[in-house]
């Protein structure tokens, strides 16, 4: 593979796992605080369209207030914010108050720092490689968001799709003609079957975030993944889903997130490829 950038491909690899440690510690912060600050804008709406004054209180956003823990309001530490170390040498709990803190922190880390390793061993030191660090990232949030809250927020999904057709304008993973059709497919595909599966049972078997995600995908690996990606998301999602009815963790009935399957399924062709990383993911 041609190395644009001029470095050894042992060190690209240590870097963009050095970089994965970082982002996945901030994307902790994203999907901790996202679902929130959507919520705290429904509210406001709700109480705009009803004429009610908003509550005071200090702004809540990504950048403000400051990283602290949720038990006591105490400020992390700046050894604390070191991501696994800090988590590490707080032994998983509050320094001020000894509440838990949660394995989501350490988890979402070190899977990032995987991903963001595994891009740069499969496409070299390119900026393609960079490209797929930024959707891998991506669908770690949004997978993580949609498995907490049942949300796949339109700020992430809608940059994803428009992200996936601007790299495929250099024909980094597809062409641009079966990227722009395989975004159209992808939504249309769950948007005819959502109002079928309305039709039939007067209920939503799945929310529209889940049609925008499938579409960046497709926008990202072409119309001609998306058979797979749909087959092998829907596969896990259902043994998944039966296992967990089976135990005794979800009721029967019980609507399930789907973003997760999908977000695996997209990083399983980002990082294997085409159908025959799909196959194996499903094997």
């Amino acid at each position: 593979m041609w190395h644009v950038f001029d470095m050894p491909l042992g060190v690209f690899i240590g870097l963009a796992a050095l970089a994965g440690l970082f982002i996945g510690s901030w994307l902790t912060l994203l999907t901790h605080r996202l679902p929130r600050m959507m919520e705290r804008e429904w509210q406001a709406q709700c109480l705009d369209a009803t004429g009610a004054a908003r509550p005071a209180g200090g702004a809540y956003g990504l950048l403000s207030p400051a990283s602290h823990c949720p038990a006591c309001n105490a400020p992390v530490s700046p050894k604390g914010r070191i991501p696994i170390v800090g988590w590490i040498l707080l032994r998983g709990r509050c320094a001020a108050c000894s509440a838990p803190i949660g394995w989501r922190y350490p988890v979402i880390e070190l899977l990032t720092c995987a991903l963001f390793a595994a891009c740069a061993w499969r496409f070299g030191a390119t900026p393609i490689a960079l490209a797929g660090m930024g959707l891998s990232a991506t669908l770690v949030a949004l997978a993580w968001i949609d498995f907490e809250s049942t949300l796949l927020p339109d700020v992430l999904t809608q940059p994803l799709l428009w992200a996936g057709l601007l790299v495929n304008l250099f024909d980094a993973f597809t062409s641009l003609q079966m990227a722009v059709v395989g975004a159209v497919a992808g939504y249309l595909f769950l948007w005819v079957i959502f109002h079928v599966f309305r039709l039939l049972t007067g209920r939503e078997g799945m929310g529209q975030g889940d049609f925008k995600l499938l579409a960046a995908l497709g926008a990202w690996f072409g119309v001609e993944a998306l058979p797979m990606l749909l087959l092998s998301a829907s596969l896990v999602g259902v043994l998944i889903g039966g296992a967990l009815t089976f135990s005794g963790r979800a009721s029967r009935g019980q609507p399930l997130p789907f973003g997760p399957y999908l977000a695996l399924a997209g990083l399983v062709t980002l990082l294997l490829g085409g159908e025959q990383g799909l196959w194996l993911f499903m094997s």
